[in-house]
């Protein structure tokens, strides 16, 4: 980016070491987004990072951390009234607020989520579930097409809320041993119920019919989110459709993953590894090129 205040850059720069070392799945896909939308995508992933990260220190009790996502709130109410202060990385978040003129809404749904992830134990049903997806994943996909441009289709808002569910469901699945481990569950109560399961059940994998099914039922929740989403790209501006197909296919591979083997969940951390990463994004880059030529 060109003509920016120095301590902004410096703040963008933080950002994207930021990404690199820590945002593993989205890494490979957001590094394709032209600039300056790509420094803005870090900025916002900067700040989705200490969000989390206040409401997951273990050594804080439940209050502490409600006190300090409060003041993180009023912080980032600040920078959308233009105060953001001196912190390089706090300019460089205002400065993409402005930028690209994103609303604030999302941004204290998001909180919300957080906040409500403070007292989370189990998950009652899929309604509650639906909406804890939603301002925690779903809100990132209304920003994301905000930032990459579309076409101002009703479609979008709509497909970018499914793609989020999408990714969070699948996050779910791969999270479910270690979330438990945290003393949370976030699979539907009801549908272990129906299942005639239990979570422990699930995680030791005592009855392997009942369990693969179950797996099986959550990963069909996902995958329809992924087809509700399928022609999101089409309506984005060209040169970020990589980024954005990037970032599905490495989720949707994680998804379909399990799916070939739903005991791996308990077994192992699923995952893909850095080179089959490079080549999903290496694809996206040669799908991006040949359709804008």
């Amino acid at each position: 980016m060109t003509r920016l205040d120095p301590e902004i850059a410096r703040g963008y720069d933080a950002c994207g070491r930021i990404v690199r070392s820590r945002a593993r799945n989205f890494w490979y896909g957001l590094r394709l987004t032209p600039e300056p939308r790509r420094s803005a995508l870090y900025a916002i992933y900067a700040w989705m990072r200490e969000a989390d990260d206040i409401a997951d220190e273990e050594r804080a009790t439940p209050e502490s951390r409600r006190g300090e996502l409060a003041a993180f709130r009023d912080r980032t109410h600040r920078v959308f009234v233009g105060e953001t202060g001196a912190d390089p990385q706090w300019r460089a978040f205002g400065d993409a607020i402005q930028r690209y003129r994103l609303d604030r809404e999302p941004f204290d749904a998001m909180i919300d989520g957080q906040d409500a992830d403070l007292d989370w134990e189990n998950c009652p049903d899929r309604p509650t579930l639906e909406r804890f997806c939603w301002q925690v994943a779903s809100t990132v996909g209304l920003i994301c097409v905000r930032i990459w441009g579309n076409d101002g289709s009703p479609e979008v808002d709509r497909m970018a809320v499914d793609r989020g569910k999408a990714f969070q469901l699948t996050n779910i699945l791969r999270d479910l041993r270690e979330d438990r481990q945290r003393g949370r569950t976030y699979v539907p109560a009801d549908e272990l119920d129906a299942a005639a399961i239990g979570i422990d059940d699930l995680l030791a994998w005592r009855d392997p019919v009942r369990c693969r099914e179950f797996v099986r039922g959550q990963v069909a929740h996902a995958e329809a989110r992924f087809e509700a989403s399928a022609g999101l790209e089409a309506h984005l501006d060209g040169p970020c459709r990589a980024t954005s197909w990037a970032m599905t296919e490495i989720y949707h591979e994680l998804l379909r993953r399990i799916d070939r083997d739903p005991e791996r969940i308990v077994r192992t951390r699923v995952g893909l590894g850095s080179i089959r990463k490079m080549s999903i994004a290496w694809r996206a880059r040669r799908r991006s090129r040949r359709a804008s030529s």
